[in-house]
């Protein structure tokens, strides 16, 4: 090697450093200029009323969106001059509680009637016994799926628990199908007659764009599942358009555009598209499901989707933006692994470690190209696979993890941040056992406090 050759390597190693630094100060700011305007939206709604107790607006909510309908009430109330207090459910400990006089809880419910994860402690901390509740005075909007048997399962049983505890009720306990548009405006105008506000400020309903869908590819021809297809959409060209790792976005299907349908982004901004992976779902009289159907079928490239790019704050990288990456999941879950790998593969940060599952390797290896050239560059520093139908007696994520149970203890003891996505029933579930019998409750329940163990589930 020539001292010029030489010399032009370790140029480039101190350019390599030197963007590394500028990157990881760049997501400082962002997180310290995020957490800024965390505590100046906390003061402004609380400062709303000087001298009256704030009203307490309490969220549980799994993928975001009662997160989202209890900021859009706090800023009905602030705005017509109340002073709110707004946090997550597990935010709500018995000090709080005890001087609480009004408060409004918007809780979802995901799976047959489990609680978000932001809720789990509250569950276990406080509605494990009956406190003194009496001078609370409360109301309660459920969000709910009623495919589910136990529909609005959770909002329930934190509603009879309320009640239990001698709380009472304003009115009665308003479910939410779906984000049913009648369920919203009964919901404001049960604010209107509790709150004695008068005319209340317009709700903010969501704004839906003008997307195209740019490409479809079928990832999994010949399998014995369901046909899972890789969509590309396109955003519109006359307004900017950002979103995270982690984040969900709505699509609107034609044939029933009040009821918009969720999915994983499994794609970065910097993409250009955000990159869905959607299996066809099929309903009880085998007809193709509404969305799915129609966005891996029906639609023809070039058609135009209605859609918004929703946070998904519960599932973002956030603080774990530079711990290393404990990444789980199954089946079209990969999508919002995908979007974290390819944010973690672009920043250049890590290590991370995949572990997925699927029915068989010849038919069912999602992104399979993909994720051996980041074994390949480093970008992944552990794959482990699990094809339940290739093997006798049928192996799962959660069994791979459990093989893995030592080095699993090992990356968490150096600060790795857990992420979960994909099925609910059967994998999701599965983990969490084995999460619990490889670290024990106590440490499990300290990564969900600190955001070290986050899902997205369905």
């Amino acid at each position: 090697m020539t001292l010029s050759e030489y010399g032009l390597r370790v140029l480039a190693a101190v350019a390599l450093v030197l963007l590394y630094v500028a990157m990881c100060l760049a997501i400082w700011w962002r997180e310290r200029r995020r957490s800024q305007r965390a505590l100046q939206e906390a003061a402004e709604l609380a400062s709303a009323r000087e001298g009256v107790l704030a009203m307490l607006v309490a969220y549980a909510s799994q993928t975001g969106q009662a997160e989202e309908l209890a900021r859009e009430t706090a800023r009905l109330l602030h705005t017509a001059g109340e002073s709110v207090h707004l946090c997550a459910l597990d935010a709500v400990d018995d000090a709080l509680l005890a001087r609480t006089q009004r408060a409004l809880f918007i809780v979802s419910t995901y799976g047959e009637g489990d609680p978000p994860d932001n809720a789990a402690l509250f569950l276990s901390r406080a509605m494990a016994r009956t406190p003194e509740l009496s001078h609370l005075q409360y109301g309660l909007l459920a969000l709910g799926d009623r495919q589910y048997a136990q529909f609005c399962g959770f909002g329930r049983a934190l509603d009879a628990w309320l009640a239990a505890a001698g709380a009472r009720a304003w009115f009665e306990r308003i479910e939410m199908d779906n984000g049913a548009a009648q369920a919203l405006t009964a919901w404001q105008h049960q604010l209107t007659q509790v709150c004695s506000l008068g005319d209340m400020p317009a709700w903010e309903a969501p704004v839906f764009g003008e997307w195209t869908l740019a490409a479809r590819r079928h990832m999994n021809p010949g399998s014995a599942g369901e046909a899972v297809f890789h969509i590309e959409l396109q955003p519109p060209a006359s307004e900017p358009v950002h979103w995270e790792s982690g984040d969900l976005v709505q699509v609107c299907p034609p044939a029933d555009p009040q009821h918009p349908r969720e999915y994983s982004i499994a794609s970065i901004a910097a993409d250009g598209r955000v990159h869905l992976l959607v299996r066809q779902a099929r309903r009880e009289d085998g007809s193709p499901g509404l969305a799915s159907g129609w966005l891996t079928h029906e639609a023809p490239i070039g058609a135009t989707v209605s859609m918004r790019l929703r946070a998904h704050r519960n599932f973002r990288l956030e603080d774990n933006l530079q711990r290393p990456l404990v990444l789980v999941g199954n089946g079209t879950g990969l999508a919002g692994l995908r979007s974290h790998l390819r944010a973690r593969a672009a920043a250049g940060t890590g290590p991370n470690w995949l572990l997925f599952g699927e029915r068989n390797a010849a038919h069912d290896m999602l992104y399979g190209d993909e994720l051996r050239a980041w074994q390949e560059k480093g970008v992944l520093q552990r794959l482990d696979l699990a094809f339940s139908r290739d093997v006798a007696g049928r192996v799962y994520v959660q069994d791979r993890l459990r093989q893995a149970g030592a080095e699993l203890r090992q990356w968490v003891e150096t600060g790795a941040a857990i992420y979960v996505c994909g099925s609910l029933q059967g994998m999701a579930q599965g983990v969490d056992q084995a999460l619990h019998e490889l670290l024990g409750a106590p440490l499990v329940q300290e990564l969900v406090r600190s955001g070290r163990y986050r899902r997205d589930v369905y």
